[in-house]
């Protein structure tokens, strides 16, 4: 869909776009194909696409996967898409008039063989990848458009400045693969900020049992919730120092570190230390 057919289209049916729904709707060709080349479809593929907007990226997904699950919470585009894709029936596609986030926090949906390809509203990317990334049934694949700043944290490494919080929830089940900037210029509007899509893919292995998930999700906002402090210091709000102490003598941690220092996998392995012993 070009451009000019995407303005005319929204002219012609009395269209205001909403910026509190996030919607800037990506309209370049190369982009939305770099998108779908990112996503390795196939034809036994099962897709789910978060606002898919006008649907020139779920075009894309139907001539490539072998079902399309699209999650529209405005009314004006679902009247659209539903005559766009007519033609289209469940399961081959499916059309869901609903608020995605909600809707991914109703009875937990085994999502396991399904693979999340997505122009994200940039309101809600990061507490719906955080509600889609987490557990055994995850889409195997994440492949999604967002903010520049929430995929560079995202894609992040230990010690980067926008390594934490975001970063290891969604790392402790998916390692990330790719990612390419998108230009402001590619989306109608344009956005006043950056975008980038980014491509992660689920552990085979997990690095935690489920029941040490919560956990590692307390562990880890406690130690971001002053990133300038010291890490133990804030740890002792949750922890007997004498166990603190021992746990980060094992692993070989100084007490001064900071929690920008350590990586996923020494704050799985404290996960795993504290979790022996109750907590005061």
């Amino acid at each position: 869909m070009k451009l000019s057919e995407m303005r005319e289209l929204l002219d012609r049916r009395g269209i205001q776009l909403t910026k509190s729904l996030g919607q800037n709707f990506l309209h370049d060709a190369h982009q939305l194909e770099r998108i779908v080349a990112a996503a390795d479809l196939s034809p036994s593929d099962k897709v789910l696409e978060v606002g898919p907007g006008l649907g020139p990226l779920t075009e894309l997904l139907l001539a490539r996967a072998g079902e399309v699950l699209a999650i529209e919470k405005d009314a004006r585009l679902v009247e659209f898409l539903r005559e766009r894709f007519a033609a289209f029936t469940p399961p081959r596609f499916e059309l869901v008039a609903a608020d995605a986030l909600a809707f991914l926090r109703q009875p937990p949906r085994d999502w396991r063989d399904w693979k999340l390809v997505a122009n994200l509203p940039y309101s809600v990317a990061s507490p719906i990848l955080v509600e889609l990334a987490a557990g055994a049934r995850a889409p195997q694949m994440l492949v999604v458009t967002l903010q520049l700043e929430v995929a560079q944290r995202l894609m992040a490494r230990t010690d980067d400045d926008d390594y934490g919080i975001l970063t290891l929830l969604v790392q402790l089940d998916f390692a990330p693969r790719a990612w390419f900037k998108i230009p402001p210029g590619c989306f109608f509007p344009s956005p006043e900020v950056d975008s980038a899509c980014v491509c992660l893919v689920r552990r085979e292995q997990p690095l935690l049992p489920e029941h040490l998930r919560p956990p590692f999700v307390r562990l880890v906002k406690r130690a971001f919730s002053q990133r300038r402090k010291m890490m133990l210091k804030l740890l002792k709000q949750d922890h007997p120092k004498e166990q603190l102490a021992a746990a980060f003598a094992t692993l070989n941690i100084s007490p001064l570190e900071r929690a920008e220092k350590l990586s996923l996998d020494q704050f799985v392995a404290l996960t795993k230390l504290l979790a022996m012993t109750p907590e005061s």
